[in-house]
């Protein structure tokens, strides 16, 4: 019976330390969502592992959705704050804004809203940009891509210019469809924003 309640206490206390651990917050689209992959095997995932596996006591929570917009994003952001209450935010929007060609400066418009509101709640925001393909015309790939840098200068957050850098010359690391990476992919991914996350954690 001591044995019985020890561990249960010994339970009980492990869970209420995972509750306590200062929370990671990945708000982001397919790239992030792990889309076409196995469970637990996005980067996000593997973020949470890592960190574990150093001791340190982040708690990784991803939040990302397939298909979405930065406009879709901004109306599920207030909530996700609310809910997680996190101490950093990785912010991973834009790529379908691009995609879809939609108005860039909407898409700055609402990243920069999320970024004030994830300040004000107290969070530290890292920014992870993306960049479109060539076959969208020099003039809009170039405005697009120069939005993150301009955002965390504006801000003053750290940033990842770009989340497929350490993969998208390589095809054999992505999916059939040539827009999301595979899970061997994945690791590379984490690695190069766990780099550039730096001292927020």
């Amino acid at each position: 019976m001591w044995r019985f309640v020890s561990v249960l206490g010994f339970s009980v206390s492990m869970a209420s330390a995972q509750a306590a651990a200062p929370l990671i917050l990945v708000f982001g689209d397919s790239l992030s969502a792990g889309f076409g992959l196995a469970a637990n095997a996005a980067w996000p995932a593997l973020l949470d592992q890592d960190l574990a596996k150093q001791g340190k006591s982040w708690r990784v929570v991803n939040a990302s959705v397939s298909g979405e917009t930065t406009a879709g994003g901004l109306t599920r952001f207030p909530q996700a704050l609310k809910t997680h209450q996190p101490k950093i935010v990785l912010l991973q929007l834009g790529a379908n804004d691009g995609l879809r060609g939609l108005p860039l400066a909407e898409m700055e418009k609402n990243l920069a809203s999320m970024i004030k509101m994830a300040k004000a709640s107290g969070a530290k925001v890292h920014l992870i940009g993306m960049q479109m393909p060539p076959n969208y015309g020099a003039n809009y790939t170039e405005s697009f891509a120069a939005i993150y840098p301009r955002l965390a200068k504006q801000h003053s957050i750290s940033l990842t210019p770009f989340l497929l850098a350490p993969v998208y010359k390589n095809i054999e690391l992505f999916q059939t469809d040539q827009l999301h990476p595979k899970a061997e992919a994945q690791p590379l991914l984490m690695k190069m924003v766990e780099k550039d996350l730096g001292k927020l954690i």
